[in-house]
């Protein structure tokens, strides 16, 4: 057996600190730190109309009974579905992040767009379905991206795009069905969430910072917050809209 000289046991012991240093220390870039929360409403809900679709009966017929409204959906305690929270400020500027090859994809099922709101990253592909077997038209209403407006047939079930730029949040709608409407937000980075009707929200992956998070509703606007997270940290950041006071 070969002795170690006590200069090669204390080399060997800083060598196995150091890297243990390195797979834990936040500062060499590993993304470990989440954010999250619950979105809700304040006060009662409005008594919203439900949607109109007696102009389409192949529409109507798809339903057993009255189709709700899209602009405030919400769950138990008031939950807030369908809000857009991201990053909105802290990342690094000269980080970049692939775009997912899996698409994002939109359904026009039930004469509704599913699902009603959603990001997508810049490049990421954009998959939209007809399940309706009846005429729909897609039309994107971006400001920075260009504009897709295609009508789907009844036989043409799949297309697809992507967008090019990062743009805040716009509008997708249906020429030939007025009712049909659907959010997205168009994204250089991962980190964007879409609330379900249980209204929270989840963020990861973050390394450690300060982030400013944005949350947008359709109607109700946009809030944000900053938030600090440290290398293994979970925060929490709640988030609750009210209508407007006039």
């Amino acid at each position: 057996m070969i002795k170690k000289s006590n200069t090669q046991r204390r080399n060997g012991l800083w060598l196995t600190a150091g890297l243990v240093a390195v797979l834990i220390s936040p500062s060499v870039g590993f993304a470990a730190s989440t954010v999250t929360g619950t979105i809700t409403f304040a006060g009662k809900a409005p008594n919203l109309r439900p949607l109109a679709m007696d102009a389409d009966p192949a529409c109507a017929k798809k339903h057993s009974g009255p189709v709700p409204a899209e602009m405030l959906v919400m769950g138990s305690g008031n939950a807030m579905a369908n809000i857009i929270v991201w990053v909105s400020k802290g990342l690094p500027a000269a980080k970049t992040y692939p775009a997912p090859k899996t698409p994002v994809t939109l359904d026009q099922n039930g004469c509704v767009y599913v699902p009603h709101a959603m990001g997508i990253m810049v490049g990421q592909p954009y998959r939209i379905l007809n399940s309706d077997g009846v005429l729909h038209n897609i039309h994107t209403l971006p400001k920075v991206n260009a504009s897709f407006n295609r009508a789907m047939p009844a036989n043409l079930k799949e297309t697809s795009t992507q967008f090019d730029k990062a743009e805040a949040i716009f509008q997708v709608k249906c020429d030939v069905h007025p009712w049909m409407s659907a959010y997205i937000g168009v994204f250089t980075h991962p980190f964007f969430s879409v609330t379900g009707t249980d209204g929270k929200f989840t963020i990861a992956n973050l390394d450690a910072g300060t982030y400013e998070i944005t949350a947008w509703h359709e109607r109700l606007g946009i809030q944000a917050a900053s938030v600090t997270v440290s290398g293994s940290d979970t925060k929490t950041q709640d988030f609750k809209f009210s209508t407007p006071t006039k």
